[in-house]
């Protein structure tokens, strides 16, 4: 749905930043029921029922279906009752995990990041340009002691926040990106990454005009903030696409590894990818953040906060990652489904 031609609507959109949108009208039909989206529900709710049984899950585009990792016939026989596929893999949950809790204590180090990858079927160890050679070796000495359910990965690019100074959402002499708009009983919002909401509490536009005044930050172990919107401030429940076009967002959703999403930041506009990973921990050198969603999507300062989203559903908030737009890069999320919780608020 295209916005409407109120100006002052239109003006408030663009200087809210790329997630802020501009007013829609309301659907005039109700959208059929999404059957990926179904699907993976279906195995999200499988895979906590199942625990360690289960070896991570993961959409394969090439046949359209929610694939469960597995080692056992009989967990394979409940996995195909629900109607999702089953596939026997040689490392179990319970390996994996143990692997993750090994490098959760002993190897997190700033400028790496580690989480599950169900396709793989191995925990990924990722380590950028910035950790020393000495750190390297311990790491690599670490990880062959762990087998072959964990591997190394080579970032090209430091790991970092991105984060800037420049326009868009301004506070401390720094830019960032909004992410959603939110709203709690009559009281609006808007969230964004937690680290830019550590930099101050008042947010402005490039102009100075205020925006709204913090409400609430998480930084790090987790990366969410929310903003209180300043009586007066516009605020639709839609993603700029860029120039007059809106996408309507009207739910949030929890990512699935294999689903194709977009990210829209202030520095970059839209870009698309896939996500890799989830529950992903990454150490940044301002500290470590778990649960996060790894994507192909790239992203550059400035960015950050900005929102990830399929089709009308909001999925993450931008955190940070390594590469750019130009040489490709991987990016780490900031899940919506947390900070819509912790705050008591939801997606409009």
């Amino acid at each position: 749905m295209g916005p409407t031609k109120s100006s002052s609507r239109l003006i408030a959109a663009i200087v809210a930043g790329l997630a802020a949108g501009a007013v829609v009208t309301p659907s005039s039909a109700l959208a059929a029921p999404d059957a990926t989206a179904l699907a993976a529900k279906t195995s999200d709710a499988l895979v906590a029922q199942l625990g360690t049984r289960a070896a991570g899950a993961y959409y394969d585009t090439a046949t359209g279906k929610m694939v469960v990792n597995v080692t056992d016939a009989s967990t394979a026989a409940t996995v195909e009752a629900s109607g999702l596929v089953a596939r026997k893999v040689e490392h179990s949950g319970a390996e994996l995990a143990r692997i993750t809790s090994t490098l959760a204590a002993k190897a997190s180090i700033p400028g790496t990041a580690y989480a599950v990858d169900p396709v793989s079927n191995q925990v990924v160890y990722s380590i950028d340009p910035t950790v020393s050679a000495d750190q390297v070796k311990t790491i690599e000495s670490l990880v062959a002691s762990l087998g072959s359910g964990a591997r190394i990965e080579r970032l090209g690019a430091p790991l970092t926040l991105t984060i800037s100074g420049g326009q868009a959402i301004y506070a401390g002499g720094s830019r960032c990106s909004l992410g959603f708009n939110v709203v709690s009983g009559s009281t609006y919002y808007f969230l964004t990454a937690g680290h830019c909401t550590n930099i101050g509490a008042t947010w402005t536009t490039s102009s100075g005009s205020v925006l709204g005044t913090r409400a609430g930050t998480s930084f790090p172990g987790n990366d969410y903030g929310i903003v209180k919107y300043a009586a007066g401030v516009t605020h639709a429940g839609n993603v700029s696409l860029g120039g007059s076009s809106y996408q309507e967002i009207t739910t949030a959703a929890n990512a699935f590894v294999g689903e194709a999403v977009r990210r829209s930041g202030s520095t970059t506009g839209v870009r698309s990818g896939s996500v890799t990973q989830l529950n992903a921990t990454v150490t940044y050198s301002q500290g470590s953040v778990s649960g996060l969603i790894r994507t192909t999507v790239c992203a550059e300062p400035g960015d950050s906060g900005g929102s990830l989203f399929d089709g009308t559903k909001a999925i993450g908030l931008t955190s940070g990652g390594s590469g750019n737009c130009s040489s490709g890069g991987v990016t780490y999320f900031q899940p919506v489904t947390e900070p819509l919780s912790a705050y008591g608020v939801s997606i409009y």
